[in-house]
């Protein structure tokens, strides 16, 4: 493990952040190493002094708050607390967790601070000015063996003192101080089936003994004699993760009130390669991936096990149907096992092991997906490496649980309503810009994750929503496959088509030239034809419904001059709707449109808005909004309120939704 201390960039963060500079330099190495911290994970500390609100020098400790990660810490992560109140508090013989927490939050110097970290008073007991701790793959993959304090103590030596495993809190930092104590000559901590803490007087030392000590295990490991994971026998012909996710998908959804189309949706997140399929493909799978966490820390991103699924061959679906209702009726034994008064968690998987394929990481968000497959394939790291050395063992389940349920743990997932959205994704064809753009923002702002499909310029408009963007020729039947299949890969499937995507061809009927009217079609008829039939694929995979939404226009409901060969396939387009609303309607799929007008986006190009508004003698502002019942112009954050409405409408299909301004003339009959 390299140094990365540069004189330079530790003087740059003293002159940007003051006494807190190094504190915050060094807590951001760390961080910044998936190796030693991941989301969230590990606490640093500094003791210092500060002014109190008369003015007064105080002893503080700046300790990492709850809910800043340590690669992006600012000093505002990184909350001053009244020293001696916390040292007083080592004389107890006991403290509550609820105690804990409120002693801390009554000695914050700022109210409005963050959470002190729930090891905060271990923290405080040590006497170092800096101290450190993280979760290292390399220290875990020691600890986490029958022998681990005896494999410790070879790799350390006396420059490391040992803790027995204890859940954080005030018992375990009067333990560790003791411990540390007693050796007084020592670098750090290691904590056995947890972590590391190492500490010195300034941050340079406390750093450097960070990165020398997880070195030593690091170099252990790799010059210990290896086994390697023995490979189970897979059958012929599995299948890919586009197909399988959705599968998947739809096992792990939680009924609400599935005859109202609700579920508790997850998002899914696919990891391969060498590491993560040697892992996975090995004989013994099911005895080292169901020990439980590497680190206590983890277990609220991933629960304690995975579900490991049958293998992905033709028989998946019936095989991973009835993993999942085993891996859900363990996990009502667990919970029923050690409850005490707990209310239970949902009992889905955030981990799903698939032989001959990978991992997905399952999450509410796909931000809670991606962490849980961090995690996941930071455990594979420690576990391979432990196998490969000794043994892998983990603490006890009552230990797990009691972690799991922690509400200080729980604390860090964070509390609310669902937005009404969450855990839904949405596609969308021609969303680079307009109308397409527009419904991209707000569905993401209700929650759902959106991927984002046009011919160019998706990549650019989804950094900017936050979503997938994937170049998309919605006239090209393999290349709506090939972006279909990718959303399934990112994300595990989908719930909601918009199908956008569109052009307004001109000319009169009698005279409009055939090639130009069968391009219209390929386009504003057969497009959407292409993306449903995918999605709808899709959808029946997952088993839990979904939504198609079209754009239509007022053009086949009232008709304009010249618009002709606009007007047809958008026609066709509404009777593609219904046809759907039809045959899928018992499956849970709704299909509905949305009938706009006179809306101002891209569409309208080389004059042609100044040509539709001098056709019906107005000015094109007359045109926007002087020609409607409500004298308002029709933005595109309009037509996309109108999806979203359609998006969040359950018993609604077959239906169109005009969003105009009000024009009677087009309105359905």
């Amino acid at each position: 493990m390299d140094d990365l201390w540069r004189d330079a960039d530790a003087e740059a963060m003293v002159a940007a952040y003051g006494d807190l500079g190094l504190r915050v330099y060094t807590s951001r190495l760390l961080g910044a190493d998936p190796r030693l911290v991941l989301h969230g994970g590990g606490n640093t500390s500094v003791k210092t002094r500060r002014a109190d609100v008369m003015g007064e020098p105080v002893a503080v400790l700046c300790v990492k708050g709850s809910g800043w990660d340590m690669a992006s810490i600012e000093p505002a992560g990184l909350p001053a607390v009244r020293l001696e109140p916390l040292l007083s508090l080592r004389a107890l013989d006991a403290l509550s967790d609820e105690e804990m927490v409120n002693v801390q939050r009554l000695n914050l110097l700022d109210s409005t601070a963050p959470n002190p970290s729930v090891e905060t008073l271990l923290h405080a007991f040590l006497p170092h000015t800096y101290v450190d701790h993280t979760h290292a793959t390399a220290v875990l993959s020691i600890t986490d063996q029958p022998d681990g304090e005896a494999r410790c103590a070879e790799v350390f030596g006396g420059c490391m003192a040992l803790v027995p495993y204890i859940m954080p809190g005030f018992e375990l930092a009067k333990a560790a101080a003791e411990i540390a104590e007693r050796h007084p000559d020592v670098e750090g901590l290691i904590l056995l089936n947890h972590g590391i803490f190492t500490f010195g007087e300034t941050a340079r030392e406390a750093y450097g003994r960070m990165i020398a000590q997880v070195s030593r295990a690091e170099d252990y490991l790799a010059g210990a004699p290896r086994k390697t994971f023995k490979a189970a026998a897979l059958p012929p012909g599995l299948r890919p993760c586009h197909e399988i996710a959705p599968i998947l998908r739809g096992l792990a959804s939680l009924p609400i009130d599935a005859g109202e189309g609700l579920y508790k949706r997850f998002i899914l997140d696919f990891r391969g390669g060498d590491m993560v399929r040697a892992y996975v493909d090995g004989a013994e799978l099911g005895r080292y991936a169901t020990v439980g966490v590497v680190t206590p820390d983890h277990t609220i991103r991933t629960k304690n096990t995975p579900l490991i699924l049958p293998p992905c061959d033709k028989d998946f679906e019936a095989g991973a149907k009835a993993a999942m209702a085993a891996y859900v009726e363990d996990y009502e034994a667990y919970f029923a096992r050690n409850q005490n008064g707990h209310t239970a968690l949902d009992p889905m998987p955030r981990v799903m092991l698939a032989p001959g394929l990978g991992l997905f990481g399952l999450g509410e968000t796909a931000t809670a997906a991606r962490i849980a497959a961090d995690i996941a394939e930071n455990a594979i790291r420690v576990i391979t490496d432990a196998e490969a050395t000794g043994t892998f063992a983990s603490i006890s389940e009552a230990e797990m649980f009691a972690v799991e349920y922690w509400s200080l743990e729980q604390a860090k997932l964070g509390k609310g309503t669902p937005a009404a959205l969450a855990g839904q994704v949405v596609v969308i064809t021609g969303a680079a810009r307009g109308i397409g753009a527009a419904t991209a923002r707000a569905f993401a702002a209700e929650g759902a994750e959106v991927a984002l499909l046009d011919r160019d310029g998706a990549a650019a408009t989804a950094e900017t929503v936050g979503g997938l963007g994937l170049a998309c020729d919605v006239t090209d039947g393999d290349a709506v496959t090939a972006a279909m299949r990718r959303v399934c890969e990112h994300f595990g499937g989908l719930d909601i088509l918009v199908s956008n995507a569109g052009a307004a061809w001109q000319g009169r009927m009698g005279e409009v030239d055939e090639a130009r009217l069968r391009e219209s079609f390929e386009l504003n008829f057969f497009a959407h034809q292409s993306v449903a039939r995918c999605a709808v694929a899709v959808m029946l995979a997952q088993g839990t419904g979904g939504t198609l939404l079209f754009n239509a226009s007022k053009q086949p409901l009232n008709p304009g001059p010249g618009l002709g060969p606009y007007a047809l396939p958008k026609a066709a387009t509404i009777a593609l709707m219904r046809q759907y609303a039809i045959d899928y309607g018992a499956d849970g799929i709704r299909a509905c449109a949305v009938n706009a007008d006179r809306v101002n986006t891209g569409l309208y190009a080389d004059g042609v808005l100044e040509e539709r508004a001098a056709a019906r003698g107005l000015t094109v502002a007359d045109y926007l909004a002087g020609a409607n019942l409500l004298k308002r112009e029709v933005r595109v954050e309009d037509v996309a309120q109108g999806f979203v409405s359609l998006a969040r409408a359950r018993k609604t299909t077959g239906a169109i939704l005009t969003v105009d301004g009000g024009n009677i003339a087009a309105a359905p009959r």
